[in-house]
């Protein structure tokens, strides 16, 4: 039993566990009583914490999950005392807190040893388990209320198949020293910095968890994963932002949380599709490919690559792997619609239309009970994260592996927009797709890309300018006013501009706007929209004929502070007045 003492902080309550309760790992790991154990006496971190606070909850409420298995994947936790140790009996803060690159930090963490106490029990972990293992960061400063750290540290999933034990270990030791390096990769120390906070202060502990999934030919991969949160603030149909959203996707959680293309739905409402205008633009905008750990020997060796036993995999192989029939439609040429399952021939769409319109399994039910569960413990609206797998052995219940659970930051600001406001003489911009809520009077410093200059092969240089501004801002602790086009925050370069948190974290305000030549979904499943909403900043996405609408003309009439090849920085003779409504999911900026 795990006993607590709570305080309230912002209006929550918030967990502060005696680690003395928790059970010390037995080198038995599966075969152990306990499913979450520690190695050490340090602290378990923020993301630890979050999942020691809600399995009480999910055991109290079992009887509720019914023709489901809900848990917590079994884990154990490397405290932040082992972390300590590491990095002293090593002399690696010097280089860690240096500006040397990640790939140097990185190779010489590999190098380093770790505490003599903590190896046997690592070597007990793979003597008997064979299966893929997920190692996550959960560091001290991780899933805060406001500071989230969401997706700014690295996971490493590991096939752990190898038939030796010295290779399996090996692997296993590997994964902690990345993600250990992680700690002062440049995306952290960014990060860290803008708010107002010091690597130096930063300890990890380290997940060492289950994968949820199963093995299909040469791939391991659970059916379905997915995010959940219980407010959104981009409703679309009947839905209300607190009726909450849905992304779920094919394969392992990677699709989601680095913003790939997932399946988005209004757990409500869980029949009514995204508003796509076609069958083709549905088509276009379902998930094409999938993220399985890699069973078979790796490529190339590549220990602080955080993919290196991850592949990314293709429809076609989910379809011979036979993981398709309880989340995919097939498109009917012939009819031209779309039908559930995959009986008949044709093109097939990741929707999920077996589960979420004929309940072939009552998964949405699970998903709406365990975000009020997790909503109700943690007294805030919540995102949780999770894993689920239906393939049935021995007449097994489908099981949903809860993964992670982050308190959301919700503002209780009434914000009434006027008809004066939309449509003001003075309106920078407009729109009905407004991440945030509140009234923001002060910023008075704009940073956008150029129009004409546009190019989205040339993504990657436009991040790295954005980071130099952001960068001087940051130390003149300026916040502005970001307008790009595309997603901000992707992983693919080709479907926006693919900034890291820390290269963005002064802008108060972004305007994500969409051309008719280039125009993409926008992605709420991933950690980079955590970061937004837990920094309460205001996101505008504009679509192609609304960002026609801003006016480039005033923009650069205005001082410019600095200017590079792709991108400009201009002073304000005036602050603006940014007011978002954020039960309607509607706002204005005006001039």
């Amino acid at each position: 039993m795990i006993h607590r003492e709570f305080f309230i902080y912002k209006g929550l309550y918030i967990m502060n566990e005696k680690l003395n309760s928790f059970s010390s790992f037995d080198r038995k790991f599966f075969e152990a009583d306990d499913d979450f154990t520690l190695i050490g006496k340090g602290s378990i971190g923020g993301k630890a914490k979050g999942l020691a606070f809600i399995r009480k909850f999910l055991r109290e409420n079992e009887k509720e999950f019914k023709n489901f298995t809900v848990n917590i994947p079994r884990l154990t936790v490397i405290t932040t005392d082992f972390f300590d140790e590491f990095m002293q009996m090593n002399n690696l803060y010097d280089l860690a807190l240096s500006d040397e690159s990640d790939t140097m930090i990185a190779h010489k963490f590999m190098k380093a040893s770790l505490p003599v106490n903590l190896v046997g029990d690592l070597r007990s972990i793979v003597e008997k388990v064979k299966q893929p293992l997920a190692v996550r960061s959960s560091s001290m400063l991780e899933d805060a209320l406001y500071e989230p750290f969401a997706g700014i540290y690295s996971t490493k999933m590991i096939s752990n198949n190898q038939l030796d034990l010295p290779s399996r270990f090996n692997r296993l030791v590997e994964a902690i020293k990345l993600i250990y390096a992680s700690t002062f990769f440049k995306k952290a120390k960014d990060y860290i910095k803008g708010i107002g906070k010091s690597s130096f202060d930063e300890k990890m502990a380290i997940i060492i968890q289950e994968v949820v999934g199963g093995r299909f030919h040469n791939r391991f991969y659970p059916e379905i994963s997915g995010v959940a949160r219980s407010y959104n603030y981009y409703t679309f149909g009947k839905s209300k932002p607190e009726d909450g959203v849905v992304n779920l996707a094919l394969g392992l959680g990677k699709t989601i949380v680095d913003g790939g293309v997932s399946w988005t739905y209004c757990p409500s409402y869980p029949k009514n599709p995204p508003p796509f205008t076609s069958v083709k633009e549905l088509i276009n905008n379902t998930q094409r490919t999938f993220w399985a750990v890699n069973m078979e020997k790796a490529v190339l060796y590549d220990p602080i690559n955080e993919v290196e036993y991850m592949v990314k995999c293709g429809i076609s192989e989910a379809e011979y792997d036979g993981t398709l029939n309880l989340i995919a439609s097939t498109y009917d040429a012939a009819s031209d619609r779309i039908k559930p399952g995959t009986g008949i021939k044709g093109a097939r769409i990741i929707n999920f239309a077996p589960i979420l319109e004929l309940n072939y399994i009552n998964l949405n039910e699970i998903i709406k009970k365990l975000l009020v569960i997790s909503e109700n413990s943690l007294g805030t609206p919540v995102e949780i994260e999770f894993a689920v797998t239906l393939k049935k052995e021995n007449n097994l219940a489908p099981r949903l592996g809860f993964l992670q659970v982050r308190p959301m930051v919700v503002s209780k600001e009434v914000v009434e927009l006027t008809e004066e406001d939309i449509n003001n003489e003075n309106l920078l911009c407009y729109s009905k797709r407004v991440l945030g809520n509140g009234i923001i009077d002060y910023i008075d410093e704009i940073v956008f890309i150029k129009p004409d200059k546009f190019d989205i092969k040339y993504s990657q240089r436009i991040a790295d300018e954005i980071e130099k501004i952001n960068k001087s801002l940051q130390e003149q602790k300026k916040k502005y006013l970001l307008i790009g086009y595309g997603r901000w925050g992707s992983t693919d370069p080709w479907l926006g501009i693919p900034v890291e948190w820390g290269q963005i974290s002064n802008a108060k305000v972004i305007i994500e706007a969409m051309l008719s030549s280039f125009n993409v979904e926008l992605s709420q499943g991933s950690h980079f929209f955590h970061n937004i909403n837990s920094f309460e900043v205001l996101y505008f996405s504009l679509k192609p004929d609304e960002a026609e609408k801003i006016d480039w003309e005033w923009l650069n009439s205005n001082i410019t502070l600095s200017e590079y090849e792709y991108t400009k920085h201009i002073k304000l003779k005036k602050p603006l007045l940014i007011k978002v409504d954020g039960r309607k999911a509607e706002g204005v900026i005006i001039k």
